[in-house]
């Protein structure tokens, strides 16, 4: 009990932490630049000035019809950790607004704003939540829609608001730089939770195979495969799970696994390459 207390304190001050780093990205460098950086985010950056409102307090109330589907369809231990993570960075972002920016040169703020929201993004995923916005959305599509891709989701959601954000502030150079940002922000993500490694090999040895092998082939279209071992202790027979995934998948199947079975033993190593279906070509460039 007390070991639970101290991970849930810790994870509190840690999305408090991203919270401010994250809001910090927003607006001290893209927002007071016109860089509307894809997600509600963007959207919110756009809506500000349509109608005035703080970015602040309209990603905030973006996010809580976002934030009630969240709690229909995953429930509220899924939930709780996001509406505080996004309570907390709609009233930072409020709070560092009357600052201004800190650069108006728009590359520069695009390179310094992504590279802020991808820290606070991968601190709030280290934390066991999410920032809310279109995470929650696209992982609600892909639970009807499961041939879709996530990534694939993310990217289409991103260049539709960033070409809404050029046509918004009729201005192409900065959706471009918007697109820079979006662009960066995504490969300063994977540095922060994944290092510089391409992909993650995992091996999970847990009372539950079935179980967890089922949600990573639905929930996150993850190939795995049943390996038949034997405990060295009791000699009994079991399953192993193996399986490799992309690097941006990696939180996924840990938080799979910590659902299903929170004393599983997992893993994780680095794969820096892999062939075969749904990889690369043997002949193929190096991932």
């Amino acid at each position: 009990m007390q070991k639970t207390w101290i991970r849930t304190i810790r994870d509190l001050l840690m999305i408090a932490a991203a919270s401010v780093i994250y809001a910090a990205g927003i607006s001290f460098f893209l927002d007071p630049n016109n860089l509307a950086p894809g997600g509600v985010t963007g959207i919110s950056v756009i809506l500000n000035r349509l109608c005035g409102i703080e970015t602040g307090t309209l990603y905030f109330l973006l996010n809580v019809p976002i934030v009630l589907l969240g709690l229909w369809k995953f429930g509220l231990k899924f939930m709780i950790k996001t509406a505080y993570a996004i309570v907390l960075t709609s009233t930072f972002t409020n709070l560092m607004a009357h600052h201004g920016a800190l650069t108006t040169d728009p590359l520069l703020a695009a390179l310094a704003g992504s590279v802020l929201i991808a820290c606070g993004i991968g601190l709030v995923f280290k934390a066991g939540a999410t920032t809310g916005g279109t995470d929650i959305i696209i992982k609600v599509i892909r639970q009807k829609y499961k041939h879709l891709k996530t990534g694939f989701l993310f990217q289409c959601s991103d260049m539709i608001i960033v070409a809404i954000s050029g046509f918004i502030f009729k201005d192409l150079n900065v959706a471009l730089y918007a697109l820079i940002a979006v662009l960066i922000s995504g490969k300063a993500l994977d540095f922060v939770l994944y290092g510089g490694d391409e992909a993650k090999m995992i091996y999970i040895i847990t009372q539950k195979p079935r179980e967890i092998g089922r949600r990573l082939l639905e929930d996150i279209d993850v190939g795995i495969t049943y390996l038949q071992g034997k405990g060295g202790w009791t000699g009994a027979e079991k399953e192993v799970i193996f399986c490799v995934v992309r690097k941006q998948l990696g939180p996924k199947v840990e938080e799979i696994v910590k659902e299903e079975d929170s004393s599983a033993f997992m893993i994780i190593t680095s794969a820096n390459e892999i062939y075969g279906e749904g990889y690369k070509d043997f002949f193929a460039e190096t991932l």
